[in-house]
């Protein structure tokens, strides 16, 4: 198919307020480093602020704690009134977002609320489990009896209380504007009648709070156009103005006000526990685009321009391309003003493209360009193994092109699908270990494989068990607890029923569940197979002690362990047993629903915690010390094909050969050094690459195209490359703003695999 429409290239006026933008956004992160030394997460758009902020929460519980639809929503409304308001005057759009969570409601501790953080310090071991775990829900509704198991088991991240983490549906939003979503909770208030009218309480006083903060916006940018007196600037802050005032009240009508619709609507989520989703973007600016174009009302660079103002607020969680419910391309040249805006940003972004057999290949190679330029750029969601994962679950073709990839390495239903992705990880090592205790234990088995994986299956259950079991819990309690209080704004059915998104204000529920550990426990199963009780080299009891006892003064053991054809190296008993514990997992997620009737969706996906998991973890058979990271996602280990050229290709097999089929994603994490890539077919060789992990059955590609020596460099002293990006796993981050324990396992790969 022929490029819809040629890259264009930015104006001086317009590159000159973008690339204030982008010295302003490193002035930011500098700051937030200086201060916290680093955070492994997202890169956030909140901006640094020191100023005291006056605040008092509302609560209507005995403890003065803040919980539940009524007491958020009143004390949402006084956050808003008391939050800064902030204006860039190189930004076409006002509004941003201070904190990491409202200090003092549903858990974010005033006493340990320091500017621009998560809750500060880390909760000390001594403190009480009432107090650490479930802050988020009322004391009396905390499932304290499941801590004792998460700790048996390793259970980190067991999804009970996550928010967010699911798809609006942003066009409700641009269809009322907030006027039209106030008028239409009071509308369905009056026609339900409820008892308890604490949900509709919430909602209309979170949106009478935010009306009233941008109004606030408003006076600033005519303070400062009143004060300015570059002409240029003055009209931008008047424009500002207008377009802030309108959308108060009014859906927006142009391109520059559904930008500054999204960026109000964005600060928000942000503020309400870091939600980052947005929507289809390229279709959602579309017919603004089109009308504001042929009206003479902006040019490609202007839009370019709000584009990145657009960015700069916040890296929210979008995605371009794809397909329209009736199988059309919806490549359009929106969607490659997009990917021009973030090439011309070049800060932390969060789009991804979406790639299919009918694609139109010109937006494919445009976003691959710009990653070779740019070192980073949008992830890759496949619809090779997404569609027909979702429709294997019973919906249609259409839906499953409906799906964005609107979170770190999800994808949801627009404003219909509760599916609480990438809150729940499941540690597959630890049961490996305990069925090695178990079988060591003896009883009327000698030990063996068969043994081994009988304990192993059955302990695996009973994890998946102990995680569904808190999916209902979560679904009971969520609502009346930690609401989904912004996303019900933009999702179909909880404003119309009354009902909060988690508790049946949706349609569709799938609740998805990831596994961490795979390559991990997949290299010891196939390196206690060969080296034990295949060759003998060890015997059981002798090997585990060993390994119990951190290989101390047995390098030669743990190198034997660690030596044998991995997972990942093609045709090894590695591989065969990555896809037998794979398949075991799936099943044991997928084929039962929890208790109460609700579905879960498998996965195979870390995120950034093989660290955290791995601390807590002794020695493995695979010859992995004692606290060291666990594997990332469902991706081989580093090294895995020593001295190969192939790596890049060997994982994506192994990474195919293990996805979980049901629509929720098992990543493949790439890195290639760009001078390797130049020397190999670049483009073309990203693109065949892509195109075929798709046609694999793949779910989703986070790659970086980096030079080896830099990346080197900056892991020794991250200023040697204060702009160097890096897509961490679904997102992307400043190299410098990770820790050095987190960078480590980028360099590893970056090393062995390029």
């Amino acid at each position: 198919m022929a490029t819809v429409r040629e890259q264009v290239s930015v104006s001086p006026t317009y590159a000159e307020r973008i690339a204030a933008l982008q010295e302003t956004k490193n002035i930011h992160t500098d700051i937030k480093v200086q201060r916290f030394g680093h955070f492994d997460t997202d890169d956030h758009g909140y901006i640094p602020w020191d100023e005291p902020i006056e605040f008092e929460p509302y609560s209507d519980h005995p403890s003065g704690g803040v919980w539940g639809p009524r007491a958020i929503g009143f004390s949402f409304r006084r956050w808003l009134n008391a939050h800064p308001v902030y204006i860039h005057p190189m930004s076409s759009l006002a509004g941003c977002w201070v904190y990491k969570g409202i200090p003092g409601v549903a858990g974010w501790r005033m006493d340990r609320m320091l500017p621009n953080s998560k809750p500060m310090p880390t909760e000390p071991a001594v403190e009480p489990d009432a107090e650490r775990y479930f802050r988020n829900w009322r004391p009396e509704d905390r499932p304290l009896e499941l801590v004792p198991l998460m700790r048996k088991y390793n259970i980190i991240s067991p999804g009970v209380g996550a928010t967010n983490h699911f798809g609006p549906d942003m066009q409700i939003g641009l269809d009322l504007g907030f006027g039209g979503i106030l008028a239409k909770i009071r509308r369905y208030r009056e026609l339900n009648r409820p008892e308890d009218t604490s949900f509709y309480d919430g909602e209309e006083q979170l949106v009478l709070g935010i009306q009233e903060w941008i109004a606030k916006h408003v006076t600033l940018a005519r303070e400062m156009a009143d004060e300015e007196e570059n002409e240029a600037l003055r009209d931008n802050l008047l424009a500002i103005a207008d377009a802030s005032e309108w959308v108060i009240e009014n859906p927006p009508r142009t391109f520059r006000e559904v930008c500054q619709f999204i960026a109000y609507a964005q600060s928000v989520d942000r503020m309400w526990a870091l939600g980052g989703a947005l929507s289809q973007i390229d279709e959602l600016l579309r017919p603004y685009y089109e009308r504001d174009l042929a009206a003479g009302i902006e040019t490609d660079e202007s839009v370019i321009w709000h584009l990145c103002s657009l960015f700069f607020n916040d890296p929210h969680y979008s995605q371009i391309g794809g397909q329209a419910p009736d199988g059309r391309d919806l490549t359009s040249p929106m969607s490659f003003r997009v990917l021009d805006a973030m090439h011309a940003l070049h800060i932390p972004s969060n789009i991804a493209l979406r790639v299919w057999d009918g694609m139109d290949r010109s937006l494919l190679r445009q976003a691959l360009q710009y990653m070779i330029e740019d070192g980073t750029g949008v992830a890759f969601a496949l619809s090779g193994g997404l569609d027909s994962g979702f429709v294997k679950l019973g919906h249609t073709d259409g839906l499953a092109r409906m799906r964005a990839k609107v979170g770190c390495n999800w994808t949801a239903l627009p404003g219909i699908e509760y599916c609480l992705q990438d809150v729940t990880r499941v540690d597959l090592v630890v049961p490996m270990l305990l069925a090695i205790d178990e079988v060591l234990e003896g009883g009327e088995r000698e030990p063996s494989m068969d043994a081994l994986w009988d304990s192993y299956s059955r302990t695996l259950a009973e994890v998946v068990d102990i995680v569904k079991r808190g999916k209902d819990i979560h679904m009971e309690r969520q609502g009346r607890n930690y609401p989904e209080i912004v996303l019900n704004l933009f999702c179909h059915g909880p404003i119309e029923r009354g009902v909060d998104a988690s508790a049946g204000g949706v349609d569709i529920v799938d609740l998805a569940m990831d596994a961490i550990g795979l390559a991990t426990t997949a290299d010891s199963f196939a390196a206690l197979e060969q080296r034990v009780f295949q060759e003998q080299r060890e015997g059981f009891a002798e090997f585990v002690a060993t390994m119990r006892n951190n290989y101390a003064g047995a390098e030669r053991v743990r190198y034997m362990m660690n030596s044998i054809k991995r997972y990942g190296s093609g045709g090894a008993r590695a591989d065969e047993w990555a896809v037998r514990i794979a398949d075991l997992w799936t099943h044991l997620v997928a084929d039962t629903p929890t208790p109460h009737g609700f579905r879960t969706v498998p996965g195979l996906f870390s995120h950034g915690a093989t660290n955290t998991y791995g601390k807590n973890l002794p020695a493995t058979p695979n010859g992995r010390l004692a606290g060291e990271p666990i594997s990332h996602s469902a991706d081989p280990d580093p090294g895995f094909v020593p001295g190969s050229g192939n790596a890049a290709t060997a994982k994506a097999n192994s990474v195919a050969s293990v996805q979980s089929g049901y629509g929720n994603t098992t990543p493949l994490q790439i890195e290639l050094d760009d001078t390797l890539v130049r020397s190999h077919g670049g483009l073309e060789l990203l693109e065949s690459l892509v195109m075929a992990h798709n046609q694999q059955g793949g779910t989703l590609i986070n790659m970086n195209v980096v030079s080896k020596k830099d990346v080197v460099e900056a892991h020794a002293d991250p200023m040697t490359h204060p702009d160097l990006m890096i897509r961490v796993t679904g997102y992307s981050a400043y190299f410098r703003t990770l820790s050095k324990e987190y960078r480590q396992p980028i360099v590893d790969r970056i090393l062995s695999e390029s």
